[in-house]
């Protein structure tokens, strides 16, 4: 071969390594070391049998340091089952640097392969005390011993990065402020000097944390268990009373249960946010001085022959762009190490990008983040100043344990700085709902937050991914911060929120709303609420202006569903009574007073208070026979709609009062009431339906065909 073509040869550059390259050598590795160190070579040279070595594992990773709570986390996930490599590569070169003996120094390729391929992790390899080998596909587990216990930790993608990152730029973080475009600060919550740049953080490279690593299972979710509303008698207790609700929540993991393939937990379904997730034409109100509209509407049970469905609807007013105060948000960021799957915080930073998008000059943007330690990444800003907002956002990395109740108090005293006479003033907090570091019993965030929302800073959460998603916590931080619980499973519920939904979901237009409804005993027998477990009041709540209830949005509807019994109707649940209606003092008086209002089936009240705050208002109307429908088909699309998503609800939580009506007749009533669907999701629900039916072995069910 001449000079010139050596020559050539040696300017050439070698191509870059495919991840299909890597994998490759990766399972050679594997294997060469497996030949080289099998399962009875280890044994004989330790004197351990599989299970002494596995435990001796054990021994080594209780001595590292670490806390209960982290061993836990790591507790089945140090390695392959006991028997199986029980020592890693890493460790396995380490053993061998250190012998004395030179004629027993080897190092095999394949293992010294194997450490290179590694290399951008070694240093956090190197301090955990075995190593699986994973699948080259981002957070999926590799299959090994069929010996029972939790999937494989899975190192994702996106923390490789953020540990690269974190060594180039642990110099510059040092000196960083907001605009630079940092990670995120790790800055002491007492101290004031973190707020507002970044705090040094202890070491260079922060180690990655158990959850950091692990993909979620939603057995692991934490739902708040409740009894069903019960059938309650006329005589003896007349009035409903209860605070709105329009978190959307439920419906959202619903949908993502169904679409993995199984069946939501029961207490997961929340059949007032499944109803309210959908949007109603309503009647919109004309004015803020009244600023909600009510429908009322009556139609026969598709469930119960014997009963009636009344649906309550009240729709809320829109103020004019130009009439829209300044917005004031926090983002608060949970970048702990166990959002680091595709579907939370990568997710999220592309969430609150359509936000930002949504806001104008006027309005104002701050991001605190939380992991470990809480911090600010940005400081109030302008929202006309989107580059600087969307870099640091992008700049975002998980890490570290959860320090919320730091980054909640961090994110109240931003909004504090921000405010603006007549400002809105709202912290979105978003996360997978693991609270684990400082104030993270609900009392105490409860309390705190109560106090805050007297102050008008109000809170809304958002809750990302599964596995570690404490929905009980996010819906108690919301309901006491007068927000709303939202569940992000895609990005396009994530539009839906953020977008579609952006006025009601950070522009309050009323306080407090309560609604309280008086049934006539000369009409109606029985009643039982559909829905609003957590939202019931007392009767003298509804008066008392210092008793706390739900906030609405701009232009958002509300829907509440009531089963009726009639008077004189054969209801299968309640036997009559041998000796007839128990006489009172006052049932003269009380007859005589409901017969002279007998076109009246009850009485609606409406109790809400100004954005402001103050003095409460009151909103009456009489429910009246006119609004009865004797056929199903004479009521409107949106009732009907609403019976079968309540339906639908009842089915999903094995409801005693939801009859045997079928998935296929639920799906039935849903296709005829679809209407008029812009955005596609009352076909989704369809979808949903069929999902269910057949996940439950009831694909052949009555109405299943069609679409």
């Amino acid at each position: 071969m001449d000079e010139k073509r050596l020559k050539s040869l040696k300017e050439l550059k070698a191509p870059a390594v495919s991840d299909q390259a890597r994998q490759r050598a990766m399972d050679l590795a594997m294997e060469e070391y497996d030949r080289e160190f099998g399962n009875e070579t280890h044994m004989q040279t330790s004197g351990e049998t599989g299970g002494e070595a596995f435990k001796a594992g054990g021994r080594s990773f209780a001595a590292s340091g670490l806390s209960r709570g982290e061993k836990n986390n790591f507790e089945a996930d140090k390695g392959n089952a006991a028997g199986k490599r029980p020592m890693s590569i890493v460790n396995r070169i380490k053993g061998y640097v250190s012998m004395d003996a030179p004629s027993n120094v080897r190092f095999p390729i394949a293992a010294t392969l194997t450490g290179l391929l590694v290399l951008p992790l070694g240093l956090v390899l190197y301090q955990n005390s075995a190593l699986t080998p994973v699948n080259s596909r981002v957070g999926q587990e590799m299959q090994v011993s069929p010996a029972p216990g939790p999937a494989t930790p899975v190192l994702q993608e996106e923390q490789k990065l953020a540990v690269q990152d974190e060594i180039s730029e642990a110099p510059e973080m040092r000196r960083g402020t907001a605009g630079d475009g940092a990670v995120m600060s790790t800055g002491q919550e007492s101290a004031p000097a973190a707020i507002g740049r970044f705090a040094v953080p202890d070491s260079p490279l922060p180690m990655v944390q158990a959850d950091a690593v692990r993909q979620g299972q939603p057995g692991n979710d934490r739902f708040a268990s409740f009894e069903e509303n019960a059938i309650k008698s006329v005589i003896s207790d007349p009035v409903s009373t209860f605070s709105i609700d329009v978190d959307t929540a439920s419906y959202a993991y619903v949908r993502r249960a169904l679409n993995e393939g199984r069946l939501p937990d029961p207490d997961a379904v929340r059949i007032e946010e499944m109803i309210n997730y959908f949007s109603y034409g309503y009647e919109e109100p004309q004015d803020r001085q009244n600023p909600f509209a009510t429908q009322i509407e009556i139609t026969p049970s598709p469930w119960n022959a014997s009963s009636q469905l009344m649906r309550v609807g009240i729709k809320g007013y829109v103020p004019p762009p130009d009439q829209r105060q300044p917005v004031n948000l926090v983002f608060l960021i949970d970048s702990s190490g166990s959002m680091a799957s595709p579907d939370k915080l990568p997710l999220l930073k592309r969430a609150f990008v359509l936000a930002v998008n949504q806001l104008d000059e006027n309005d104002r943007v701050s991001i605190v983040t939380y992991a470990g330690q809480a911090g600010v990444v940005l400081e109030p800003t302008p929202a006309s100043d989107r580059a600087r907002i969307l870099a640091a956002l992008e700049n975002l990395h998980p890490a570290g344990s959860t320090a919320g109740a730091a980054g909640i108090k961090m994110a109240y005293s931003l909004a504090e700085q921000a405010r603006q006479e007549g400002s809105l003033n709202r912290v979105l907090l978003a996360t997978d709902g693991d609270f684990n570091v400082g104030m993270s019993s609900s009392e105490e965030l409860k309390r705190f937050i109560e106090e805050k929302r007297r102050s008008g800073i109000f809170l809304s959460v958002l809750g990302f991914g599964t596995g570690n998603l404490n929905d009980a916590l996010m819906q108690t931080l919301a309901q006491n911060g007068n927000g709303n619980a939202y569940y992000i499973d895609s990005f396009s519920e994530a539009r839906k929120v953020l977008v579609q939904e952006i006025g009601s979901t950070i522009v309050t237009i009323a306080r407090d709303v309560k609604i309280q409804i008086e049934f006539n005993p000369a009409l109606v027998a029985r009643y039982r609420l559909i829905g609003y477990e957590s939202r019931a009041l007392e009767r003298q709540d509804f008066n008392n202006d210092r008793v706390d209830a739900g906030e609405a949005g701009a232009g958002q509807s509300v829907t509440a569903i009531y089963e009726l019994v009639p008077v004189g109707a054969q209801d299968p649940l309640i036997d009559p009574l041998r000796y007839g209606k128990r006489v009172t003092p006052n049932m003269g008086e009380e007859a005589a007073m409901a017969g002279e209002r007998a076109d009246e089936i009850g009485f609606f009240r409406l109790r809400y208070k100004g954005p402001e705050g103050g003095v409460s208002r009151l909103v009456e109307m009489p429910i009246t026979t006119d609004m009865v429908r004797k056929d199903m088909n004479e009521a409107s699309i949106d009732t009907r709609f609403a019976i079968a998503v309540a339906a639908f609800g009842q089915k999903l939580r094995g409801s005693v009062y939801g009859g045997n009506m079928s998935y296929g007749q639920i799906r039935q009533l849903a296709l005829q009431a679809r209407g008029r669907d812009e955005f596609g999701y009352r076909a989704e629900l369809i979808r949903l339906v069929d999902l269910a039916m057949a996940i439950s072995g009831q694909e052949q069910g009555a109405g299943s065909k069609g679409s």
